[in-house]
Order: structure tokens, then sequence, then C-alpha cells
């Protein structure tokens, strides 16, 4: 048994405890509670620190971590064309591998135990497997056009990804699948990953041109459809409906931004059961405005947080995202005392784990779970002050100090004993 022991402790499922230890056995949590009633086990001392859930990257994109840095400054359309251009004549499997490798090693670094990745080159879930990490990795799949025997090829290469991929499937790493977004995807494909039986993620509502695409059949994307001779007709009201309508929203996908989400939507998200990986730096660069994660909540879907890739975020800190997406909500509301940042924690860790259906098993610290646990340095403060206020605001680029998936350590600095 190892006793973590710090000045604070962040269950997030109960109040923070000060003077606290997590003890973990066989990698399961066993004692969350006031260091004075611990039970005996080899002591790791953290000090002015505060112990939490292992982060949950509700959406990335590992294999484009070596794109940072690429891609700025343009329209939407645009940045999607070019992120296509880099990965033909820049990317090779190796490189692709590196990109996933180094996505998790600044994850871990920054207190992040699980990745929900969407992926195209399939190299996520390797090196998830290889870093230790509990992740999902959603196979993407696109195929814009309706013809048949487009549809039929592009299922045929999903499942011959899938069944190379499955024997790197674990008890901590699972394999999903992501019809891309509508303007990537035609309603058939959607209907097929529908009937797949695997969690599925997609991106949808992100940005004014998708909403344009799938409400009125205009805009860049429908424009550089049609130049390829794939027809183009308006499809839904919103793009959320649109999933209702190709039966893909009743089976719960990870809805990815919802950035465009209006009231009928939020219904039918909250009635199918679906959940929701907000990405608010990602969102902002890309100039896609601000997503209703006020009223997501209140609709009582479950949401996550998301870094989304390093070509459209270039930084892979939850804990910042934590911090923009209350500060963007409450200049979005006109509300100084909502998100707090209890909440954003929450958001950070069992509300992404609820959202990518593991809050079971992570998300809180409780006896019976998984020990997935992340512990930050905490500023110098008065002693009074609010633990997980430093934690959301008043950290900068400070790496975990502790950081473990199941028990076993993944990264972080040493304790002050040397564990």
């Amino acid at each position: 048994m190892i006793c973590y022991h710090a000045r604070w402790i962040a269950p997030v499922s109960t109040p923070p405890i000060r003077d606290g230890t997590v003890a973990e056995s066989g990698g399961r949590i066993v004692y969350v509670g006031p260091r004075a009633n611990a039970p005996d086990g080899e002591p790791c001392d953290l000090g002015h620190a505060i112990i939490v859930p292992g982060l949950v990257n509700a959406h990335t994109h590992l294999e484009l971590t070596l794109l940072r840095g690429l891609l700025a400054d343009m329209p939407f359309r645009e940045w999607i064309v070019r992120l296509q251009q880099l990965k033909r004549t820049l990317m090779t499997p190796e490189r692709y591998a590196e990109a996933a490798r180094l996505g998790i090693a600044e994850g871990v670094r920054a207190g992040v135990t699980t990745f929900a990745d969407t992926c195209d080159s399939g190299v996520a879930l390797a090196a998830m497997r290889d870093a230790g990490v509990r992740g999902i990795m959603y196979q993407e799949v696109f195929c814009p056009s309706p013809d048949p025997r487009q549809v039929a090829a592009a299922a045929r290469g999903l499942r011959d990804k899938l069944a190379a991929l499955e024997p790197f499937e674990t008890d901590l790493q699972r394999l999903g699948i992501s019809p891309h977004a509508p303007y990537t995807v035609s309603d058939p494909l959607f209907a097929l990953v529908a009937r797949s039986g695997r969690p599925i993620a997609v991106h949808i509502g992100e940005s004014d041109a998708e909403q344009a695409f799938v409400s009125q059949g205009s805009g860049p994307f429908a424009d550089a459809l049609r130049a390829r001779g794939i027809p183009v007709t308006p499809r839904a009201r919103t793009p959320v409906d649109l999933l209702r309508r190709v039966g893909v929203l009743e089976r719960r996908p990870l809805l990815i931004h919802c950035v465009h989400a209006d009231d009928v939507d939020r219904r039918a998200i909250a009635d199918a059961g679906a959940t929701v990986a907000h990405c608010p730096i990602s969102n902002a660069k890309l100039g896609h405005a601000t997503a209703p994660l006020m009223e997501l909540l209140d609709a009582q879907i479950p949401v996550g947080l998301g870094s989304d890739s390093m070509a459209s975020n270039d930084r892979m800190d939850l804990l910042e995202e934590a911090r923009a997406a209350v500060l963007a909500q409450r200049a979005r509301v006109h509300r100084s005392d909502a998100l707090s940042a209890a909440h954003a924690l929450h958001l950070l860790t069992l509300g992404g784990a609820r959202a990518l259906g593991l809050d079971a098993r992570i998300g809180s610290l409780e006896p019976g779970k998984d020990a997935d646990l992340a512990a930050f340095a905490l500023p110098d403060s008065m002693p009074d002050a609010d633990p997980v206020a430093l934690l959301i605001f008043g950290l900068v680029d400070r790496p975990a100090v502790v950081v473990t998936v199941q028990g076993q350590r993944r990264g972080g600095a040493r304790g002050s004993n040397g564990v």
C-alpha cells in the first residue's frame, strides 16, 4: 500500500480535505480522508500540494502533435485543407507514432491520465498501450459522397483498420469509431456507423460553415464538394438534428464541440443520453465562437473538457483549458459566479469520465475506484485560500508532481521522501 499525503485532497465527489491522504493498493483506491486516520503504508509526502483524480482529456488528436505552429490565422475550411496537405507532405507512419508518443508525454506531464483520441492513422491505440495510460481511440472514417460504391469502400476500409487494431485493445485502451463530421461523412455512412456497436465520437456543431452546409446546402464546404461532383442539398435543421435523423444520436455518441446547439438540440442530446466534449481554446483560436456550456450543463448533459489537436491549440494543458472555459462563460453570460472553480474541476475529471462512460472506474477519489491520480504543487498563498480556485486559476504551466494510472506511476516529479 502507498499512502499519498498532501496539504489538500480534492475527491471531486465530496468537499476538499485538508491535510489528507489517498491510499492505493493493487491499483485501487482503498482510503480517502484525513491523514490522522490513514492506514499504515509506504508514505509519499507531497507537502503543499493538491491531489485530484487523474485529468480526462475528452478530445484530442495525438497523431497531430508535431503540427503545432503550422496552421494559424486562416478560415476553417482553408485550415482543414492545409491540414490535409501537411499530413500528405510531412507526415509518415513513423512521424505519426512519434507525434502520438509526444502528445501522451505532454498530457501526462499536465496530469492527464485518460485520453479520448480521434485518429486517422491508427497509431494512438498502441501509443497509449505502450505508455500505460487509459484511453479510447476513435478510428476516423470519411466519405462525403452518398454513392453506394464509395460508402461500401469506406466501410470495408474501416473494418480492415479496426481488425488490425483490435489486438492492441486492453482493459485500459479501447477502440471506437469517429465518422468525422457532416461535411466529410454522408448520411448513408453515418447510418452504417450507427449500427456498428462500438463507441462513437463525432465533430458536430463546430462552425458557421458547418451549420450553413447542413441546414442550407451552402457555404465553403458545399462549394468544395460540388466542385468535386458530389451533390449537396440541405440535410437537416442543424448538425445535431442531422445526427438524430441518421440514427447516430440514439447511440449516445460523444459530441465534439457543440458550439452550435440550440434549445431543441440540447433537449435532443439530453433525451438521447449523448455527451459532449467542450474544447474552449481550440474553438476560440479557430474563431468558432463560445459554446453554450452553461446551457448544456443546465440540460444535465455530461460534459468533459478537451484540448483538441496541437494543430488547433498548441498546448495540451487541461488546467489552462478549464481556466479558459470558466472565463469564457463568465464573459458570455455576464456573471461572476458562473461556472465555479469546483465545477471546472468536475469537468476535468468526473464530467469527462461520465462523457466517456468511465465514471464507474475513474473521475473521483473514492475507495474501490481505480487509482488514477494527479498531484500538483500549489502556489504560496494565505492559509484560508480555496485550494481548488488556486488549482484552476493560480497554476501557470506547473507540471504534475505525481501521476498514476491504476496505481502505476506514469510521470511527475518525485515526492519529498523520494518515492
